[in-house]
Order: structure tokens, then sequence, then C-alpha cells
């Protein structure tokens, strides 16, 4: 058996791995395939990656991209959901404004440095013509963090996936005033050099198992349900969210990476143009040898 440390954030975009899961089917590929749930997001996974805590992680495409140019000994194997993260813009339900716009210099709940919504942080900003160099940050870790902080008025502003914080919404604890759409796909999976070197044979089996069950997900038998009852969801939310969301087993392609090097660069995330083959490893997939 060859062991595969990995993680993911607690959501729905995640179920095709539980699944596999409990099927034994990456048992029987002879993988003992480790999962970790990471509620602090992709700025926390990229740290587990560098510090060898994980060999994958099913990450956020625009964090990965960000810590692998600042070091990270990763690669991109794949993308893993091709459609855009439909980011929620919310604020304390008590508040006035009815619009991002009418906010000055609010401060940003973010999870950590260098996750989704950090650097969605500077889209948002860029959107709003205010000055990325002074946006304000607090740093919550999670989605309950978020709640302390907007609750308690230390952050008017947090950006989160959609879906997720749709009960939030519906309670009565957050407003959510706009959306924001990632222009380039959700989610990859990455994987560290030396995950690469060492378990390479394991790596392709793992993903030959996974994007055979994102290819059916959308097709099991009331699976908008089962995903609603397992996430504390809207049975109709998790449907609009069905209809919007992708899987792939696609590698990332030139056209995204300039488009994310252009955005990263227009709002200052980065200050170089980001080099395709600095973010990926092809592994050797059978069909590709013979």
């Amino acid at each position: 058996m060859t062991t595969i440390n990995i993680g993911g954030v607690p959501e729905h975009f995640n179920l095709p791995w539980h699944l596999a899961i409990e099927d034994d089917a990456f048992a029987k590929a002879n993988i003992e395939l480790n999962w970790q749930d990471i509620p602090e997001g992709t700025g926390r996974m990229c740290q587990a990656l560098r510090d060898g805590e994980l060999d994958v992680a099913c990450i956020l495409t625009d964090g990965i991209i960000k810590d692998i140019t600042a070091g990270n000994p990763s690669k991109i194997l794949q993308v893993y959901v091709k459609s855009p993260l439909l980011w929620g813009v919310h604020a304390p339900a008590n508040l006035i404004a009815e619009d991002t716009a009418q906010l000055h210099d609010p401060v940003i709940a973010i999870s950590r440095y260098g996750s989704g919504s950090h650097l969605m942080s500077f889209l948002l900003a860029k959107r709003h013509d205010w000055n990325p160099e002074e946006l304000k940050f607090d740093l919550v870790n999670t989605l309950d963090g978020a709640v302390k902080s907007l609750s308690t008025g230390q952050a008017q502003l947090f950006l989160w996936e959609r879906y997720m914080t749709q009960p939030y919404v519906d309670q009565g604890i957050f407003k959510r005033l706009e959306t924001i759409a990632t222009p380039w796909p959700s989610f990859v999976i990455a994987a560290t050099d030396q995950c690469i070197a060492e378990k390479q044979e394991a790596l392709i089996k793992m993903l030959q198992i996974i994007n055979k069950y994102s290819a059916d997900f959308k097709e099991i038998p009331s699976i908008d349900r089962t995903i609603a009852s397992h996430y504390d969801l809207q049975v109709g939310d998790v449907q609009q969210w069905l209809l919007r969301t992708e899987f792939t087993d696609q590698q990332l392609n030139a056209k995204t990476v300039a488009k994310i090097s252009e955005q990263f660069m227009n709002v200052g995330i980065s200050k170089e143009p980001i080099r395709l083959e600095d973010l990926l490893y092809d592994l050797p997939f059978p069909d590709e040898e013979e």
C-alpha cells in the first residue's frame, strides 16, 4: 500500500473524494488515502504542503499558483473543477449599507494570508476602485471565525463560497451584498515535488479514480438531496450549484495561466509574469505512453 496524505476544504466540491473513500476505491488500488478536512482553507493547505503534512491538496487555483511562485515545492497535476468559484461578499446582517460601494475603508475578514478569501479581496478592490495597498484584514481562520469577526464589528466584509454561506444569510447572520466570480477554474489538484518523485504510480491511479467519481457525480440519483443533507444546505441552492459546477480531468492551460498572471499583476499580487512551466507536472498516464 502506498500512503497519500491529502487535504481539502469540508465543502460539497469534495464529496466525490469521500464517496470514493467510502467505496474503498483507493484501497482496492493499493492506496491508503488519508483525507484531512482543512476548514481554514487554501492558505493552511499551502503551509501543510510546504511542511510535508500533506502530499496532495485539492486546492483553490489562485492560491496554490501564488504559493508555488513564492517557493512552495509543489506542482499542479490537473484541474479538478473547471467552472469558476462564485464568491459571496458578506457583511454583518445589521449593516445599514446595501451595496459594497457604500462602504469606505472596510476591514476584510480572511481565513489566512494567501487564501482565496485574501486574494479575491484584491479583485473586489479593483472592482470598486479601492487602493489594494491600503486594504485592511482581520485573520479569522475559519467560517466560524468570520461570524465572530463580523458580529463583533472587527471586520465589515467577508468573502466565501456563495452556496456554503447561504445558511448564514438565511439565518440573518450575514447580509450578502454582491457576488464575484473567479476569472479562472475553481480548484486544482496539486502534489509536493517529493510526492511526485516517490509516488508517481499511486498518484496516477489516484487521479484515474477521482476523475471517474467526479465525472459520474452529478448523475448519482438524488445527489442534490445527499449534498443538502451532508452540508446542511437547501436543496434548491444545491441544484443551482450543480448546474454551475463542472468537474474535469484536464490540465491547466497556457491561456488560463496568462489570464491569472495578468489579473495578479493588475492588482499587485505578483510583480512578474507567471510561467506555465513553473506550475505544472504532467503525469505519464498509461494511454500517453502507448
